[in-house]
């Protein structure tokens, strides 16, 4: 991932950089996912890049529509439902606090 991460991100085809997601199929209900995240590096989790590897992964006939996601920040649980909602279930945890002074 360090790597092809910032080779991804910083690829010509994309002008204004691009987050990128590295997944492992375990099975139909079940990913490994870690992220890469324009400007970042390595994050321990993305919602959004979550959200897309459900979609992607039932679209493209690799994975259900309910998923289990391991993320190196926690796990979630995803499920593209029949009305194109998403839904994500998970932990979250406070990361950082800061105070900024004007």
């Amino acid at each position: 991932m360090d790597k092809y991460g910032p080779i991804i991100e910083n690829h010509e085809l994309f002008p204004r950089r691009t987050n990128v997601e590295f997944v492992q199929i375990i099975s139909r209900s079940e990913v490994r996912q870690r992220t890469w995240e324009r400007g970042a590096g390595e994050t321990l989790a993305c919602g959004t890049g979550a959200s897309a590897v459900c979609v992607a992964g039932s679209l493209n006939g690799l994975t259900g529509k309910k998923i289990l996601n391991h993320l190196s920040g926690g796990d979630l649980e995803l499920e593209w439902a029949e009305d194109g909602s998403l839904s994500m279930t998970g932990p979250a945890t406070e990361v950082f606090t800061g105070e900024i002074e004007l």
